[in-house]
């Protein structure tokens, strides 16, 4: 049996079911809860997420099928707020340990397989640099879950999206947004706080995970400042779900003048570069909602960086690099200005390293929560 994931509204949907009779079909019930990157879909239910709200077993969907196709509005270069939800899901599909694969770290199959997956999307005068951010972005993802790209199509939208005009001025201050689902403990947190030591002037923190059931009342907060720094995970090679739906919401709701946003990213891979569908996507936000992309750093090994930056000199050692780039970020956003995109990985700490410690870690983490080691590769 095949699946289907799509984002469609129910107009849309009933001009092409009639083309999936017979196949699984994941659509949106308004039940969907975000990731909330605990990784007990590796520690603890290994393979299954321990979030019960009828998406948990997606990772299984995916074994049990033949093929997947994939339908999604192209949001900001890629996948929806529902559609990559469901993908931010389907953590427990690949396993924790990593492997390298063509010079870049990604985690271990938890099957011996190669699903093949088809891409449909829709969107109103998509460009070929549109369509070429979401080819790359999708062909990414297929190489983090282990799948491969068997087609990817566009397709034009025929009801024209309103975007709403912006007029208002923004008062002189900061405001920090953590869209991290793990709040304090998470690393974007952390980060996030090491850059507002920093910074200077009057300083708000936001944290997404807060205003889940209410994202216009955060659009409200957010919107009075004329700098906004965003601090984020990476999820399945893109922006986490809860942040997509953010800033589909800013769409809809905001009503104010330009502001400056910068961007501070945090991903477990080792290699930074694979931050860059993430600033893809923020940039492509900032251009629809006439926002000036102030530039941003990327630190990739977070899981390592978070916890050593927490107990070693920041400004030394293996966090030299991401301090430095803290650093000059925190004085490109006292002054107002642009920067060109960074990226830090650790100082004098091999991939090799890194690699052995994480893949020991997960383990360790399991027999602690009563998991035999052997039961982190189970497959369902």
């Amino acid at each position: 049996m095949n699946l289907l994931i799509h984002d469609l509204d129910e107009k849309r949907w009933e001009e092409v079911k009639s083309e999936y009779e017979g196949w699984n079909i994941v659509s949106d019930n308004g039940q969907i809860r975000p990731c909330s990157g605990c990784f007990s879909c590796w520690n603890k239910t290994p393979g299954e997420c321990i979030i019960k709200d009828g998406y948990q077993n997606m990772g299984y969907l995916i074994h049990h099928s033949e093929e997947v196709v994939v339908i999604s509005r192209c949001t900001y270069g890629g996948f929806s707020g529902f559609v990559k939800n469901v993908f931010d899901r389907c953590l427990g599909y690949v396993l924790p340990q990593f492997e390298v694969v063509n010079g870049e770290s990604h985690h271990q199959k938890r099957y011996a397989e190669d699903k093949p997956f088809t891409f449909i999307f829709y969107g109103n005068n998509l460009s070929e640099d549109d369509k070429k951010k979401a080819e790359r972005y999708v062909k990414a993802v297929c190489t983090n879950i282990r799948g491969y790209v068997k087609n990817v199509e566009f397709r034009e939208d025929k009801e024209e999206r309103k975007i709403n005009p912006r007029t208002g001025n923004c008062s002189s201050k900061t405001v920090i947004l953590n869209a991290s689902m793990r709040y304090s403990t998470g690393n974007s947190f952390v980060f996030s706080e090491k850059l507002k030591a920093l910074l200077e002037g009057k300083t708000e923190t936001y944290n997404l995970c807060r205003y889940l059931n209410d994202l216009p009342s955060l659009v409200g907060n957010l919107s009075g400042c004329d700098r906004l720094v965003i601090c984020t995970p990476l999820y399945v090679d893109g922006l986490p779900s809860q942040l997509i739906r953010l800033f589909e919401c800013f769409e809809k709701e905001y009503r104010g003048s330009e502001k400056k946003v910068y961007l501070l990213a945090n991903m477990g891979l080792y290699e930074s570069r694979q931050l860059v569908n993430l600033f893809n996507a923020v940039k492509q936000w900032c251009k629809v909602m006439n926002f000036e992309y102030g530039g941003g750093l990327g630190i990739s090994a977070g899981e390592l960086l978070g916890v050593l930056i927490q107990k070693l000199p920041f400004e030394a050692g293996t966090c030299r690099n991401a301090y430095n780039g803290i650093r000059h970020l925190a004085e490109t956003v006292n002054k107002k200005k642009v920067q060109s995109d960074e990226f830090a990985e650790p100082n004098a700490f091999p991939r090799s390293l890194y690699i052995g410690i994480a893949n020991t870690n997960w383990r360790i983490i399991a027999k602690r929560n009563g998991i035999r080691p052997s039961d982190l590769y189970r497959k369902l």
